[in-house]
């Protein structure tokens, strides 16, 4: 069901007031709906670009596509699942868990989806947000901009590539309607989602490519279905499910010290990895292009139990040279080598530190996030809030990504504070918030110096987990209950605000702001 609009709510231009509008309904902006209408909040719209929720896991929809973080963490706090059929659900399941939460918590009315968001630029004269979308305009007072880092996908810029005849298409928009049995397929890139696509596809295609630039760290896979007992002990037996994601949670926290703090501690991952590649690729040519050349940790760490031994089947290939041109039915290597393809499956990841998002939004200086982002880098304040825009807030913005555990404990914390925020809003009656630059920039001072310790900058390798300044500005350099303790409450202090002082002609006032 998606919202219909009365005429009370639109003037005469057609704009369309609303006290908060929420950019994106996955896992951030569909929690962010449900704690809103926990709190009594009515006036807040969720923008949504696709025909249902859930976000990457409506759009990734890839053969093998699934969580590499245990089911009873990747959920809710507040809507745990006892339901899940195997210790790591596929998407489907992750899918289904999402929508069901939706309709049970009753905010898909609170939804207007195929809802494209064009631009949203602060207004400095009605301290509010004018957004465009394809579905009409809207004006906010607060913006929630719930975006995803990995909703873009990213195109590999090769040669020749638009010239391709045959079947071309990235792994998070896969066609369905491509059937790709006994076709000669190639796949580009070796990260998180080419390592599910792979085994997936290797005994139905004729022959497949697989092209690696930089070979990743794996570790087992611990799957496997739940038993009916398990099943009805997380259902019936009182604090069982959360004893169990309790201990997920804690033993995941481990793998802190050694990515965050002292390197030197991923020795042991490191160590599994190896054996895992010695026990699963038996020819030493394969093995040493699929052995990393960098420490474990430094690029995500996958998991996988069929990758090795899809690439060691007899009609899968790994090639390790680079791509020089594509032709219309064959692809180039560096080397001369022509191989001929029927299909190519894009699997090169997401734009995370360059968004096309980032272009979209403009603050009160009139430049957006990419100009901002282009000048100092993608910084942020406790990852939810940015100098120069007024009134917005992030749900996974700067630095609040992990490498070892659940984003749905990250996207709690940040909702926690957005809640807060908005009742501090309400309560002193301000009209805005802005983060003082100074507070972003000791922040970031601050995080970029846990950072530099961090085996994310020490490993010997480059990342999407870097921008294009050399920082990383994806990842959250701690313990997540940190976070979680550093985002309890909306710290006013830290921001500049405006309060309204006559509301009739609203007329607003500055108010000096503690230094």
């Amino acid at each position: 069901m998606s919202l219909q609009v009365t005429d009370n709510d639109v003037d005469q231009t057609g704009v369309r007031y609303i006290d908060t509008l929420i950019i994106g309904s996955g896992f951030a902006g569909l929690g962010a709906a449900i704690r809103l209408s926990q709190e009594g909040k009515s006036d807040f719209l969720v923008l949504e670009r696709g025909s249902v929720v859930g976000g990457t896991w409506r759009d990734n929809t890839y053969p093998g596509a699934a969580c590499d973080v245990p089911s009873h963490l990747y959920s809710y706090s507040f809507a745990l699942n006892p339901d899940w059929s195997r210790s790591f659900s596929k998407q489907g399941e992750i899918q289904n868990y999402i929508s069901g939460v939706a309709r049970k918590y009753n905010v898909l009315d609170k939804h207007i989806f195929d809802c494209h968001v064009q631009s949203a630029h602060w207004n400095n004269e009605t301290n509010t947000w004018a957004v465009q979308t394809n579905k009409g305009k809207f004006e906010a007072k607060i913006l929630v901009s719930a975006v995803g880092a990995l909703c873009e996908p990213s195109l590999p810029d090769i040669k020749g590539i638009s010239e391709f005849e045959g079947e071309i298409f990235h792994s998070a928009q896969w066609n369905h309607d491509a059937d790709l049995t006994g076709k000669r397929v190639a796949v580009i890139g070796t990260g998180a989602s080419s390592i599910q696509i792979v085994p997936n596809i290797a005994d139905k295609v004729e022959h497949l490519d697989v092209y690696q630039r930089t070979a990743p760290w794996l570790l087992p896979r611990a799957d496997r279905e739940y038993t009916s007992v398990e099943k009805l002990a997380f259902k019936y037996v009182p604090g069982f499910q959360r004893l169990s994601r309790a201990g997920i949670y804690w033993m995941r926290e481990t793998q802190v010290i050694g990515l965050a703090k002292a390197p030197i501690m991923m020795k042991p991952l490191e160590l599994v990895a190896r054996a895992k590649l010695r026990v699963e690729v038996s020819d030493p040519e394969l093995r040493a292009k699929v052995t990393p050349d960098f420490q474990i940790g430094c690029k995500r760490m996958l998991i996988s139990n069929d990758y090795y031994p899809a690439l060691s089947r007899d009609n899968v290939d790994l090639v390790t040279d680079g791509i020089k041109e594509v032709r219309k039915d064959a692809i180039v290597t560096n080397d001369g080598t022509v191989r001929e393809v029927d299909a190519i499956v894009v699997a090169t990841g997401f734009h995370v530190t360059d968004s096309p998002t980032f272009g979209t939004i403009f603050g009160k200086d009139g430049r957006s996030l990419a100009d901002v982002f282009e000048v100092g880098g993608q910084q942020g304040y406790k990852g939810s809030a940015i100098a120069g825009f007024p009134n917005l807030f992030f749900l996974v913005g700067p630095n609040t990504g992990l490498g070892h555990t659940s984003m749905v404990f990250m996207i709690e914390s940040q909702i926690n504070y957005l809640a807060d925020a908005i009742a501090t809003i309400e309560k002193q009656g301000l009209a805005t918030v802005e983060v003082r630059k100074d507070k972003q920039d000791d922040y970031n001072r601050d995080l970029q110096e846990k950072l530099s310790k961090s085996v994310w900058m020490n490993g010997g390798c480059a990342s999407w987990y870097l921008d294009k300044h050399g920082n990383n500005t994806t990842l959250w350099p701690g313990f997540t209950f940190e976070f979680r303790r550093m985002l309890a409450s909306f710290d006013a202090d830290a921001y500049d605000t405006t309060v309204t002082v006559d509301t009739d002609s609203a007329v607003t006032a500055e108010i000096a702001t503690v230094r």
